[in-house]
This record gives C-alpha cells, sequence and structure tokens, in this order.
C-alpha cells in the first residue's frame, strides 16, 4: 500500500511539473484605482505562456466578493496598441455556476486566436457588471503575442 503512494504522489508531481509551467500569473491593474469595486480581483493567470497564435489561450481571474451575486455580464474587450480589435459581452454563468455565494470565485475565459492575429502588445479589460449593468469590477492586463519562426515557434517582440 505503502508503494502505491510514493508511486501516486511521483505521478502527482510530475503531473503539476509538466501544467505549471504552461500557467504564468500575470500584472493587473483596476481601471480606476480610487473606486471601491464590490468584487476584488485578487489574480489573473494567462494559459499557455507564451500566447501563440491558431491555439486557444485561457484567461483565468481569481476574485473574490463580500456578497452573493446572483448573476450579470461579463464584458471583454481586447485592444491592441490602444486600438480597439476585439469586444464580447456574456453571461457571468455561462462562465460559474450562479448563484455565487460569498467568497473566492473563478471566472475562466478562453480565446481562439486565429494565425492572423498581428504580433506585438495587447491589451485586455475585463468588467463584471450586475443585472443592472452596475459595475461590480473592472480590471486591464497587458499580453504579448509573439512573432513566429517557421520551425522553432514564437520569438518574443
Amino acid at each position: 500500500m505503502e508503494g502505491i503512494r510514493i508511486n501516486l504522489f511521483i505521478a502527482l508531481v510530475y503531473i503539476l511539473s509538466i501544467i505549471a509551467p504552461s500557467i504564468h500569473a500575470t500584472d493587473f491593474e483596476y481601471c480606476n484605482k480610487r473606486k471601491e469595486y464590490a468584487v476584488t480581483v485578487t489574480g489573473v493567470a494567462v494559459s499557455p505562456d507564451p500566447i501563440t497564435r491558431d491555439q486557444e489561450t485561457s484567461f483565468i481571474i481569481s476574485a473574490f466578493t463580500d456578497k452573493p451575486l446572483s448573476g450579470g455580464k461579463v464584458v471583454i474587450r481586447v485592444a491592441y496598441f490602444g486600438i480597439s480589435v476585439f469586444s464580447q459581452t456574456g453571461d457571468l454563468c455561462d462562465n460559474i455556476s450562479c448563484p455565487i455565494p460569498a467568497g473566492d470565485f473563478t471566472i475562466s475565459y478562453s480565446q481562439f486566436l486565429p494565425m492572423i492575429a498581428p504580433p506585438g502588445s495587447y491589451t485586455l479589460t475585463l468588467k463584471v457588471q450586475d443585472g443592472h449593468t452596475k459595475e461590480l469590477t473592472c480590471i486591464k492586463f497587458d499580453f504579448k503575442i509573439g512573432f513566429f519562426k517557421l520551425s522553432d515557434g514564437p520569438i518574443d517582440t
């Protein structure tokens, strides 16, 4: 029995060593640094890192709320060197089971980045609104899409 536990532990460590490097914590800032939002964002992770074109990318937002949330909207805007290139509004409950109880929760958003996405710097703005469009939180963070070499994958910009 002890041998099975050791083998399971080794397998778990191996799996985590493969998965963990593909998730990268990202610095973020609130859209309005003076505003006290009802939802506090505690972290942002991007996977895979580095981001590559012609592949699905996941943005994982860790957050906290003092009060339960019955629903709302998630509004995402992506800008390329300051110019809006993508926006999407979706139901908060499509990403997470509602109602959301008070405490920690996670919003995951995935987007397939087409091969034609130009390399460079992007800014993603994410807003969470209640059912009456009251802004519960708003954050923004930067990410880059690198150039591609034909055989070796991405080259950082």
